[in-house]
């Protein structure tokens, strides 16, 4: 069975616990179920290493005292640390089953692997300074660090550290269902590797899911290259970008791509068609799949015709880059195909002033404004949302940091709209062309460039066929 990705809030976890409960799973078994699979994670990384259990007062607590006692059936040489006294009935069942030893708050032990019981999903205040040192403390005399649940001091549901210095860690284990601070930033920064410990709990409590290597086809044996889908680019002020995204869009998957620019470029691939006739007349060809507009278009009177030219077409379209600055509602009148806007947070915040959207924090952001305006919305950054008009939400895993450089940009916006072109639902593009994006990052290694980036497109395409 492929494990959850649906991602949670605080309450719907709870929710879900309380589904377990009320079906007949008690609390203690419950905590039996996560801790002793944490405990698995724990077990593999330590490697027969010694281990230390820090310990809160809830059921996070409760947990480690399952760790601990799992591990030291197992042979491990382990020692929990009572940050606090057990304060849950379940956390005091648990530790009454431990049989090894328990220091408190003042230990300092130096080991191989800490494993942070402190507090889980769910804290809203912050650490005390005392806490905050034992923490720092036990992270740093320790080789590997490990959090269960969460890092202690983040937030949840928005993934905002709630003291500052909280330490790193090397893997978080994931309880019952990932939490919305797994994937967002900053806290996502704190987490290492993530691994997701299933407790039973049932699907479809949340809204928002993780994304997935997409399935993806190659051409049908009758296929040519209308049917695979005409992409067109339209350039503007500044040809490099959208010549960027163009060539990424020729491995993306369609199956003609064009740059309607008004003069050729110096340089441009032999299998790009560049199209400089009037833009009126170049995008009155009716096997048009998919346009984009923004790379390099420029913010001027001649960027703002241009860009109404593409809209008025009414064709599935991708709006990126300087178009997002000019775009506002009055332009989408009238239209009834496909949209899709790929805002970095800079254009988001343009995005929402411009259509009166108030809200607070990326994903509200991102959400709001995708119902106001029925675009899909590809909030694109180091944690990647996109948003669906429906009231659909994915998060991203985090892609490579490499991807900070000039141009990648226009590189994900070619890769969706060649997405779009092949007649993917809007959607469907946006997950697709975020997960192609993020394997071709991975894929190039370190201090690679946009254009090179671009190149490994295609290989990213073979993982999913």
């Amino acid at each position: 069975m492929p494990a959850s990705r649906q991602i949670l809030t605080v309450a719907e976890m709870v929710a879900g616990e309380q589904a377990l409960i009320a079906a007949g799973t008690g609390v203690d078994a419950l905590m039996l179920r996560a801790g002793r699979g944490a405990a698995n994670w724990v077990w593999r990384l330590a490697g027969g290493r010694a281990v230390t259990v820090l310990c809160g007062p809830g059921n996070n607590g409760g947990d480690g005292y399952v760790i601990a006692e799992t591990l030291r059936a197992r042979g491990s040489e382990v020692v929990v640390i009572a940050a606090m006294a057990p304060a849950t009935d379940a956390a005091l069942h648990a530790r009454a089953n431990y049989a090894g030893p328990v220091a408190g708050p003042s230990a300092r032990p130096h080991g191989d692997v800490l494993v942070d019981c402190l507090f889980g999903s769910g804290l809203s205040r912050p650490l005390t300074a005392q806490l905050l040192v034992l923490l720092q403390e036990l992270t740093s005399l320790h080789h590997h660090n490990v959090a269960v649940d969460m890092p202690s001091g983040l937030d949840s549901d928005s993934g905002h550290p709630l003291n500052e210095g909280l330490p790193r860690f090397d893997l978080t284990l994931a309880l019952g269902a990932w939490k919305y601070a797994h994937w967002l930033m900053p806290g996502a920064a704190l987490m290492g590797e993530r691994r997701l410990v299933p407790i039973g709990v049932a699907e479809g409590l949340g809204r928002t899911q993780l994304l997935a290597r997409p399935s993806l086809p190659a051409p049908a044996p009758e296929a040519h290259k209308y049917t695979r889908g005409l992409a067109v680019t339209v350039g503007g002020a500044m040809p490099g970008a959208a010549l960027l995204a163009s060539t990424a869009a020729m491995h993306g998957g369609a199956g003609y791509g064009k740059l309607l620019v008004q003069a050729a470029p110096a340089a441009a691939p032999a299998e790009l068609v560049i199209d400089t006739r009037p833009l009126d007349d170049a995008l009155a060809d009716g096997r048009i799949s998919a346009a984009l507009v923004g790379p390099g278009l420029g913010r001027d009177e001649a960027a703002m015709a241009r860009l109404l030219a593409v809209l008025h077409r009414d064709c599935p379209t991708v709006v990126d880059a300087d178009a997002l600055m000019l775009l506002t509602p009055t332009m989408l009148a009238g239209r009834s195909a496909p949209l899709i806007a790929t805002p970095h947070e800079g254009e988001l915040a343009a995005l929402c002033a411009a259509f009166g959207i108030v809200a607070e924090g990326k994903l509200a952001r991102a959400s709001a404004l995708s119902c106001a305006s029925g675009m899909v919305v590809v909030a694109k950054g180091p944690d990647t949302a996109i948003a669906s008009p429906d009231g659909g939400l994915m998060l991203s895993s985090p892609a490579s940091s490499w991807l900070s450089v000039a141009g990648t940009g226009d590189v994900l916006a070619g890769i969706l709209f060649s997405r779009l072109a092949t007649g993917a639902a809007p959607m469907a593009a946006a997950c697709e062309a975020v997960w192609l994006h993020g394997e071709a990052a991975r894929l190039s290694g370190p201090a690679f460039t946009a254009g090179e980036l671009a190149g490994r497109v295609a290989q990213a395409y073979a993982a999913c066929l």
